[in-house]
Formats: structure tokens, sequence, C-alpha cells
């Protein structure tokens, strides 16, 4: 037996309950880690479960913003400065990770808080997780307001990846389950990825 459940009566939910349902059927995803700064270099560190990739030639990536009804800090950094990094979560930091999603003061820089550090590659003018270890650096390209519910697309130029050595095969392949990158289903809920197979490219 399975449960049919029309749209009116979701509506009806309790709140809570509902975000929880709506959030975690769309199914598991990266759980990243992105990170800004101001112009005055006071940091920032959140949490997001939206990271996609975008395009390949150019590299884009790219990630859903909530509403600015309230005061995102991530949003405004990248903004400012033009710059953000996006790493990926792992199972010895996934408690720290999630309590970055805690509303901090635009003050109080969330590394510190969380217990993470932030360190610079390059010169790079947005700051890294160090105990991340998949890492990846962008430059802001756009963003696209997403009128039914006023989301945004934020979109970003890859500038600079930071992976381990000897990771990527000749095909290009990167094992995201060896390097031990955490999956998230809903805002709460962390899972750890194991491989099933690698199939060939589909023809007719």
């Amino acid at each position: 037996m399975a449960t049919i459940i029309e749209a009116e009566e979701i509506a009806g939910w309790e709140k809570y309950y509902r975000i929880n349902i709506l959030n975690k059927i769309s199914g598991f995803r990266t759980a990243c880690l992105i990170g800004t700064s101001n112009s005055a270099k006071n940091t920032n560190l959140a949490m997001f479960n939206s990271v996609t990739h975008i395009g390949s030639n150019p590299f884009f990536m790219g990630f859903i913003l909530r509403p600015t009804t309230v005061e995102r800090h991530t949003y405004n950094n990248i903004k400012e400065t033009n710059y953000f990094t996006i790493n990926h979560v792992n199972s010895s930091i996934y408690k720290q990770a999630h309590q970055t999603s805690a509303k901090y003061a635009e003050s109080s820089s969330e590394f510190k808080k969380c217990h993470l550090t932030e360190t610079y590659i390059d010169n790079f003018k947005a700051p890294f997780v160090k105990e991340s270890v998949i890492k990846v650096g962008l430059s802001f390209a756009e963003e696209q307001l997403i009128r039914s519910n006023q989301t945004r697309l934020i979109i970003g130029k890859v500038e600079k990846l930071i992976i381990p050595d000897n990771s990527i095969n000749a095909n290009g392949d990167l094992r995201l389950d060896m390097h031990d990158s955490v999956i998230v289903n809903g805002l709460d809920t962390y899972y750890k990825a194991y491989f099933l197979e690698q199939l060939e490219f589909a023809r007719p």
C-alpha cells in the first residue's frame, strides 16, 4: 500500500512537519560549506545542501539561496567581494558544519564559533575550510531570481580546485566516497555514501 497525499492536504500540515518532509523528498545531496568574507575581512561560513553543477565549458557551479527578506551574510559578502568557496563536508566535521546554520551575528565568524579553520590558498580572496578534503574556489558570475518563491540561483565560475593527490583517474573520475564526502537529506540528517558500480556511457 502507498499513501497518496494531495497538495491541499500538504498545505494544511504543521509548519515544521511540512518543512521536514518537503526538504527530504527530493533526496540526498552533497553537504557543502560556503566560505566568504567581506571587504573588512570578516569571514562567514554557511552550510548549503543545494550546490549543483551548471556547466563544464566554462566550468560553472551554483547554489540556491533562500529569500533575502532577512539578512544573508553569504549573499552580502559574495556581492561585495565577488568571490566564494565551496568545501565538501566530511564525517570528521559534519557536526561543526551543521552548527554553522545557527544565526550568528555578522561580526561573529562561524569558523571560530564552530571550531573550523579558515585558510587562504594562493591569495584567493575567499576563505577555504582547512579540514575539508575537496575545495573549490569560485568567482561570482550571475544570479537568477526565481520569482515563484523569491529564492536565488547564485552562479560562480570555478577558478580553483583543491583535491587530494592521485584522486582523479585517466577518465576524470573523482570518487567522492573515497574522500569521505558526506551527503545530507533535508536540513539535518547526514549519511555516508558508498560505491555501487560505474556504468558505461549510455547509448541507444
